[in-house]
């Protein structure tokens, strides 16, 4: 389902007139078969919606979950099990940490924070959906301990605190126990701390929990629309082996779905440069940011929050991918063999990239940015024409960060398109034996993603894969590594990456994908400080709840807001009277 200029102006509409949106849905719902009855209908099973499941369950309400995939735990279970959790925890107290929902509430909303990496993100987070999540954060932690959650450490730390606004250190790191990591499809030891794909430490506790107390959790079960009556939301249509589902809701539906990353028409609408080209998300391909949960909301008149956040150049909503050579290059997420959708990932990827043993070049072969550069913007800046490579400080009176590698990347080849195409790492013989690389499967994917020849005119010419919309000229590649060779040992005057080190000259050469990843979603449907979701008007419409990545409002990265928002959804759902 993609968004559309009908659509939006159909949810607008909605506000006016909740029975368009309604009639419109009815033709779906006059045509779906084997109905469905529960409370509360929760969509998506990852970190929002267990949490909700959970807690609904517990609050007497009978649930069912729809989950799109054919497995459960969405970006959670495959997240490092990083859950920021302060306001005066047990494990906290223990440590001798003092923290308070009030110093916890002010971390979040200072306007005047500046966090380590340059980031000023919470001063536009909004203040009622704040106060609740940090009133909630020591029931969060009871909550998950009581439902089995154990941490790989007695006390909290501040390990990556500051991108999540902690003065205090709140992070805590979920034990992934004896569960099979999805990243590797292997099984971890009860004692043995894991670095990365801790997310099954809370995610299988949880669906153990929801299960045990009779929530029906349904697999390849897409959310399709919801059903709008005069009362509001009292149900979905879901799709399910190529048929539609007709489930009612009684107390209210969450929408817990994630964001709409992987959608390119609907992520278009905040950044017009994110064509089908940045196809690597995070997450995916176990679970999928399909916006489908956002436009269902829309749809019936729901309105959107957390736009800027989507778009400003802080936090980590684009990222520079770490591994290269495969699609899915997330920072920190590598896909093992034998994980469950390696079929899917196709590639792990070559990792622990030293950046001075490749180039970075665009799809006509010219280089654009110093390669060791980050992602952030720094106060240091200097001019440079990314079509030229030359100073234009004079001819333009435009300055260009040095660290800003996303957007360098993101400029295109000055031919009028958005999107700024394939990013490819270039490099040879000699830095795959100095960073002891193995160019083959299943470390790289060679259907499009990564290249190799004997020459480099031949190796531009290889460079054919659905994104490339034009091809590289050969002279443009020979060139740009010829004037990058002539650097080494002195000094790059195009980017000024330090002190170049290695010439690119040894057969074979190598074309790994290197393009910028998508990561966090800020945007998602505008909800109140009870998770309610709210249409164009600023009204509360009944029955209808947004979680996670699929609300707005709310910059922070990670599973503490989904879980605490589906907590706070599902305990007010149960609430309402059928």
């Amino acid at each position: 389902m993609t968004v559309s200029r009908r659509s939006l102006l159909k949810a607008g509409a909605g506000i006016a007139a909740a029975g368009v949106a309604s009639s419109v849905l009815q033709v779906n719902i006059g045509h779906a078969a084997d109905p469905r009855v529960a409370d509360i209908v929760v969509v998506g099973c990852g970190s929002a919606g267990l949490g909700a499941a959970v807690a609904a369950a517990e609050a007497g309400a009978s649930v069912i979950v729809l989950e799109a995939q054919p497995h459960i735990g969405g970006r959670g279970i495959v997240s490092s099990g990083n859950i920021p959790i302060g306001g005066g925890t047990p494990a906290q107290i223990a440590a001798g940490i003092v923290d308070t929902p009030d110093l916890l509430y002010g971390d979040l909303t200072d306007w005047s924070i500046t966090l380590a990496n340059g980031s000023t993100s919470y001063r536009y987070n909004d203040r009622e959906l704040i106060r609740a999540f940090a009133d909630l954060n020591v029931d969060l932690y009871n909550f998950l301990v009581r439902h089995g959650v154990r941490w790989t450490r007695s006390t909290v730390d501040n390990v990556g605190g500051n991108e999540v606004g902690n003065s205090v250190n709140r992070m805590m790191h979920t034990a992934i126990m004896d569960y099979v990591s999805v990243r590797t499809g292997l099984q971890v030891a009860a004692n043995q701390q894991a670095t990365t794909s801790q997310g099954p430490g809370f995610i299988r506790p949880l669906e153990a929990a929801a299960i045990a107390r009779g929530v029906k959790i349904l697999l390849n079960y897409r959310l399709e629309s919801l059903h709008r009556s005069q009362a509001g939301v009292v149900g979905v249509v879901a799709s399910n082996q190529g048929r539609l589902v007709n489930i009612q809701a009684r107390k209210g539906v969450i929408i817990a779905s994630g964001g709409g990353n992987g959608n390119v028409e609907y992520r278009r609408q905040f950044d017009p440069r994110l064509t089908a080209e940045y196809c690597g998300v995070a997450g995916e391909p176990y679970s999928f940011q399909d916006a489908s949960g956002i436009i269902a909301g829309l749809n019936v008149g729901a309105s959107l929050a957390g736009t800027y956040n989507q778009t400003a150049e802080f936090g980590t909503n684009i990222t520079k991918p770490t591994a290269i050579g495969t699609r899915y290059n997330y920072s920190f997420l590598q896909w093992g063999p034998q994980s469950p959708v390696f079929h899917l990932a196709k590639a792990s990827g070559l990792a622990n990239v030293n950046n001075q043993n490749v180039i970075h070049v665009n799809m006509i072969g010219k280089r654009f940015f110093d390669e060791t550069g980050g992602q952030f913007p720094t106060n240091s800046a200097r001019s440079v024409n990314p079509y030229t490579q030359g100073s234009y400080l004079n001819a333009k009176n435009i300055t260009y960060n040095p660290q800003n590698w996303i957007n360098a990347a993101m400029a295109g080849i000055g031919d009028g398109r958005n999107g700024g195409g394939p990013i490819w790492a270039i490099f040879d013989a000699d830095a795959v034996t100095r960073q002891r690389w193995t160019v083959a499967p299943p470390f790289v994917d060679p259907d499009g993603f990564f290249f190799e020849a004997n020459t480099l005119e031949e190796l531009a010419q290889k460079i054919v894969m659905p994104h490339q919309r034009v091809p590289m000229p050969p002279g443009n590649l020979v060139a740009t590594v010829e004037r990058y060779n002539s650097f080494v040992g002195g000094v790059d005057t195009d980017f000024g990456k330090p002190t170049p080190q290695y010439k690119i000259q040894k057969a074979p050469f190598y074309a790994a994908w290197s393009t910028p990843v998508l990561h966090d979603a800020r945007s998602g449907l505008r909800i109140n400080g009870s998770s309610q979701v709210l249409d164009f008007a600023g009204k509360v419409i009944p029955g209808l709840y947004a979680a996670g990545e699929a609300a707005g409002g709310f910059s922070q990265h990670g599973n503490a807001r989904a879980l605490i928002q589906g907590i706070i959804a599902a305990r007010h759902a149960a609430s309402r009277s059928a």
